[in-house]
């Protein structure tokens, strides 16, 4: 059963954790994948869900996907208990993905049941197609993507950060343009939702 732990940020949702993995956290191991933040200036909110790992008491390994094999990505995520993408840039990040073969790790790892934790660019990615978000994020990061499909695990479209700065404007924006064109799921910083199997609840106010 998919579990799929889709936040704008972890930092201010990590306390839905633990009832979501339904067991203790502490000594469990995440692999920590930072790599869409990569092309981006700003990175506070990389290191605020890293803190929130470890206050959790999960060991953080990390693993930039854009610099290793698709061998060695298997590997690690294989040796961690749950996976993890941060925020930044959706495009670079699903070139990276792409091109180092991680997407394909992902899909079977997720698919088999490892919990997978997304904040913002990470949650984005789960849907079927992520051009919804380019008002968002520059796709001019993403130098070599032509192809807009994302991992398709979630039948919904995240749209993170409702209401909260710097991204306010362009969210309304992009609820404006597609509502009831895709079924999209605005969330702010403080909610997450939660996919188990085929159940979908969000959380948070």
């Amino acid at each position: 059963m998919k579990k799929l732990f889709l936040s704008s940020s972890l930092s201010d949702t990590y306390q839905h954790l633990e009832d979501f993995i339904g067991q203790p956290l502490q000594n469990k191991s995440v692999t920590f994948i930072p790599t869409a933040s990569v092309v981006e200036e700003y990175k506070d909110y990389v290191e605020n869900d890293r803190n929130a790992f470890q206050l959790l008491g999960i060991k953080v390994v990390d693993l930039d996907v854009s610099q290793y094999l698709k061998e060695d990505i298997a590997q690690i995520i294989r040796s961690n208990d749950f996976i993890y993408i941060s925020g930044g840039n959706t495009f670079y990040l699903l070139q990276e993905l792409r091109s180092s073969g991680a997407d394909q790790v992902l899909l079977e790892a997720i698919q088999a049941g490892k919990p997978y934790i997304g904040a913002s660019a990470g949650s984005i990615v789960m849907a079927k197609n992520i051009e919804y978000v380019s008002k968002m994020d520059d796709k001019s990061k993403a130098k070599t993507l032509t192809d807009y499909s994302g991992l398709g695990l979630f039948d919904s479209y995240i749209v993170p950060h409702k209401g909260n700065n710097p991204f306010k404007d362009d969210v309304e924006q992009i609820i404006k343009e597609y509502k009831g064109k895709l079924p999209i799921i605005p969330i702010s910083n403080n909610q997450v939702v939660q996919v188990k199997g085929s159940s979908v609840e969000v959380l948070g106010i």
